[in-house]
């Protein structure tokens, strides 16, 4: 396991108990096949995770793409894995889409790639900190210097970079809990893929409940430059998973072609079957719908902006 702290204080002397009183305040947000997205833009979000920070509350921002929706609605054990996040947003522009098809339109898309540099801003804006966790080796010492180099304010208590199966090796993961409550750092980047970035997340969280955690899988190697982002254009047209393709054949095959691209089609499907088919009686929501949330917010959604999965 490699670990290292970068030249910046050690701590930012804020006290990192447990929180007292209801955490998120109601926070709108629309349903896509039975799962709660929340209806804000990427700088809502950022803020959103600020003000929780100033009054004291930790969180999780958690950012499904259609492979999460796809293990939401299908695994009863992957959605109560992440059934505990704060703040859902759609990290995918065929989640978008099928929100506007149903007549429940989501703001945009808020890419788990992008809000790790607005919250970076808005950590050095508001003298927060910051650890990064996860990565390939040396992906989040980089990424950490590009970050700061962008924000020379910005405080960056340390990195680390697990090896391969630490989740399964008790003294690995000590060292992490160790490691990370004597740094307590206000954000939490965490660097791995889904589902063992959730499963670490639900391991940690209750050790510091005064800090957000951001799961961003591959996004330390995008801010270094190691792995390469789409285009804006492909981002913004729903393609940059053809970008992902060719770079990963191999490895991310199966997850677009087999699985992806059949679930974006049903998805798409029954998103305009709810909003041409709706029940007689069910009113049509136009927006996003209100949903409250709470410490331990369920990512169950209202029935009444979806249909139920089959």
């Amino acid at each position: 396991m490699a670990a290292s702290s970068p030249d910046s204080p050690a701590g930012n002397g804020r006290s990192h108990g447990r929180a007292d009183g209801a955490a998120l305040d109601r926070v709108p947000a629309v349903g896509l096949l039975g799962v709660r997205v929340h209806a804000v833009t990427l700088e809502q979000c950022a803020d959103r995770v600020m003000e929780e920070l100033e009054a004291g509350r930790g969180g999780w921002v958690y950012t499904p793409n259609v492979d999460h929706l796809r293990r939401l609605v299908q695994s009863e054990e992957y959605a109560a894995l992440c059934a505990s996040a704060s703040l859902v947003v759609a990290d995918g522009m065929p989640l978008v889409w099928a929100s506007r098809l149903q007549g429940t339109p989501l703001p945009e898309r808020v890419a788990g790639s992008d809000l790790v540099l607005t919250l970076a801003d808005r950590a050095a804006a508001r003298g927060r900190s910051l650890y990064l966790l996860g990565g390939n080796p040396g992906a989040a010492d980089g990424a950490a210097s590009v970050l700061r180099r962008r924000q020379p304010s910005l405080s960056v208590l340390g990195t680390m970079c697990p090896q391969i199966g630490f989740e399964r090796d008790p003294v690995a993961m000590d060292e992490i809990v160790r490691v990370l409550c004597e740094a307590s750092p206000d954000i939490v980047y965490l660097g791995l893929g889904s589902p063992l970035a959730d499963r670490v997340v639900e391991r940690l969280r209750p050790l510091l409940p005064r800090t957000w955690w951001l799961t961003i899988g591959i996004s330390f190697s995008f801010i270094t430059g190691e792995v390469r982002r789409a285009p804006r254009w492909m981002q913004a047209t729903g393609l940059e998973w053809t970008h992902r393709l060719l770079q990963e054949p191999g490895r991310l095959s199966g997850r677009y072609l087999r699985h992806g691209v059949p679930f974006t089609a049903s998805l798409l499907a029954r998103s305009a079957w709810c909003r041409l088919f709706r029940p007689a009686g069910r009113p049509r929501v136009p927006s996003a719908q209100v949903m409250p949330t709470d410490a331990s917010p369920s990512l169950a959604a209202q029935p009444s902006t979806s249909p139920p999965p089959r």
